[in-house]
């Protein structure tokens, strides 16, 4: 008797606008390592696999990168990542440019290494007003309670930070400086239009004055009685 060979399991590749669960997405992404970055945003994948360009990203993201990066190692007990999936929920798990949180407020790090819950801050690198950055995104990142929300247009030399005010998204409005200041993490100090001008100096410099404040000392402190307490 002829029997007709099983036919093998095959995990299907992740595809643009593919309905997933959170589980099967991870499966698929999982058995593509070669792919850069996925994304599961109500429930649909986005995939990256293009080549980014220098000005419209590349550059944007290594500024508040560097910008981000000094807040973080001047205040120990924040956690900053770059490009980290993220489990927001059952139809959510995004890679965001950039995260900054303290573990176990909102967010934790699971067993497996990945970001659970929701960051306290939030940054995408976006084209334009167009972008689900500011659409569909931004709907998660409001509904799972991500305090705050950078939205950097680079097309059209725009920055969007937004803070979660009564389960809204309010904008920020820069102060008589063009100085936006975090509601969340006390000292972190943004130059706006220092930062879109290029001078990344000035964005330090200024970053420095909000480091240097009473409020971040105290903040610093709080954060090192948390950590006191959990061990």
């Amino acid at each position: 008797m002829i029997t007709t060979p099983q036919r093998l399991m095959i995990t299907p590749p992740l595809e643009n606008g593919d309905r997933l669960t959170r589980s099967e997405f991870e499966r698929r992404y999982q058995a593509m390592p070669h792919l850069r970055k996925a994304e599961l945003v109500e429930g649909v994948v986005y995939t990256m696999s293009s080549p980014l360009r220098i000005r419209s990203h590349g550059e944007p993201h290594g500024n508040l990168t560097g910008w981000l990066w000094t807040y973080k190692t001047s205040t120990p007990g924040t956690v900053m990542g770059i490009e980290p999936t993220v489990r927001l929920d059952a139809d959510n798990e995004p890679q965001p440019d950039a995260v900054l949180f303290v573990p176990g407020r909102q967010a934790s790090i699971a067993e497996d290494d990945y970001i659970e819950g929701a960051p306290e801050l939030v940054i995408e690198i976006a084209a334009s007003s167009a972008a689900i950055d500011l659409h569909d995104k931004k709907r998660a990142y409001r509904r799972n309670g991500v305090n705050e929300y950078i939205v950097w247009r680079t097309l059209e030399n725009q920055l969007d930070w937004f803070s979660l005010e009564a389960d809204e998204y309010v904008p920020l409005v820069v102060d008589e400086q063009g100085i936006l200041y975090s509601q969340v993490f006390p000292g972190l100090w943004l130059d706006v239009f220092a930062l879109l001008s290029g001078d990344m100096a000035q964005v330090l410099t200024v970053l420095q004055k909000g480091l240097a404040t009473e409020q971040h000392r105290e903040f610093m402190q709080q954060l090192s009685a948390e950590s006191n307490h959990n061990r």
